[in-house]
């Protein structure tokens, strides 16, 4: 029942720190002029953190890379087994067996 209490009280803690941290940011952002938050602070993060997401990309893109290659890989050797095994003719059976 104690352990129940202590829970809510750092849940409310914590919901507590979250909205003041809200408030002091939005203090902070509220008197500045809008080509630093639109432009300035963009500009920064890019600047900070540009390797990161270009590795990010990078890397997300190589693996969409390999996802194309395997399956054009495996759809070439379903057509070529098919068509060396003598079920790719069409004169035999229908077109769902395989």
């Amino acid at each position: 029942m104690a352990l129940l209490s202590n829970q809510r009280r750092n849940t409310a803690r914590t919901e507590e720190g979250e909205k003041e941290t809200e408030d002091i940011m939005e203090k902070l952002l509220k008197g500045l002029p809008w080509w630093v938050k639109w432009v300035a602070l963009p500009v920064i993060a890019l600047i900070v953190f540009g390797s990161l997401i270009a590795s990010l990309v990078s890397i997300v893109v190589g693996l969409l890379f390999k996802v194309i290659v395997f399956v054009v890989l495996v759809g070439a050797l379903v057509l070529v087994v098919k068509r060396f095994s003598g079920g790719g003719g069409g004169s035999s059976g229908s077109g769902r067996d395989w």
